[in-house]
């Protein structure tokens, strides 16, 4: 299969994985830019492999569950363990206030475990398969604030101030505005996300590292986020607080869980040195 025939194939996943129904060929080809044929060509591979499946009546595509348990399957074994869920569920009771984890993956930050705190009022409950727009999360600069300044922007540079969804208003959009984000993230010891990964939502993030030891590797963000009438400034302080002892305490369980899992040779959770500003 060539590399372009590959791209597409991973294209039309992408645009499946986004759909709640399934969708014609047709639509498939516009969202795609593609002509009809060599969609049909790629759907009938997939459909064969058990990628997709195709609806009797309606004759639309959809993608099968097998991506979603290969999904399921790799968490597992990057040794995301129970004991930082728990972490996790312990913050969100603390804050009341929707919290999440990702961790490094090469150039990306891949959301890995959640927990919902807010029992009354407006709940903010993500799609956790959204990517991490590292330029307008709270999440993203948090972790590009702990690489040396020339590598963030590089990383950032080379996918664009751009999303495959849409941002807030007030979403970072040049460089040299995000490098004064990253400045103030080191600075003050935590990222702040306000109107930017979506409209009417702040965040506040602060990375992790693999374990307790000065300059240990970080290898993953968590965060606190909600509707822009409850992450309000005057919290920034308290919810960062409570960050950052999260972060200390899955810091502190980390590496002894890989190991327990067997994550550590396969997983590539080994992260990237701590750099301070």
């Amino acid at each position: 299969m060539s590399v372009v025939a590959i791209e597409r194939c991973l294209q039309l996943i992408e645009v499946l994985a986004g759909e709640a129904e399934p969708v014609e060929l047709s639509v498939l080809a516009s969202k795609l830019g593609m002509p009809g044929s060599a969609v049909h060509r790629i759907l009938t591979t997939l459909v064969k492999a058990g990628w997709v499946v195709q609806a009797e009546a309606s004759q639309n595509y959809a993608l099968s569950l097998r991506l979603s348990t290969l999904a399921f399957r790799n968490l597992d074994v990057r040794a995301v363990p129970d004991i930082v869920q728990e972490i996790l569920d312990r913050l969100a009771r603390r804050t009341r206030e929707y919290c999440r984890l990702a961790i490094v993956e090469h150039e990306d930050l891949v959301w890995v475990a959640r927990a919902q705190g807010a029992t009354t009022g407006l709940r903010y409950d993500p799609d956790m398969g959204q990517e991490i727009v590292l330029h307008a999360t709270a999440n993203g600069k948090a972790w590009l604030s702990t690489l040396p300044e020339n590598e963030a922007l590089r990383i950032v540079c080379a996918r664009g101030f751009g999303a495959h969804r849409t941002l807030g208003p007030r979403a970072v959009g040049e460089v040299d505005e995000l490098r004064r984000h990253l400045n103030e993230t080191r600075a003050r010891g935590y990222a702040i996300a306000v109107d930017e990964a979506e409209p009417g939502t702040a965040a506040i993030a602060v990375p992790f590292r693999a374990d307790t030891a000065p300059g240990a590797a970080v290898v993953g963000t968590i965060s606190i986020a909600g509707p822009l009438m409850r992450i309000t400034p005057d919290r920034y302080d308290d919810l960062s607080r409570e960050l950052q002892a999260t972060a200390d305490e899955v810091a502190s369980v980390w590496q002894t869980r890989i190991r327990q899992r067997g994550g550590a040779r396969s997983s590539g959770l080994q992260g990237r040195p701590m750099v301070t500003a």
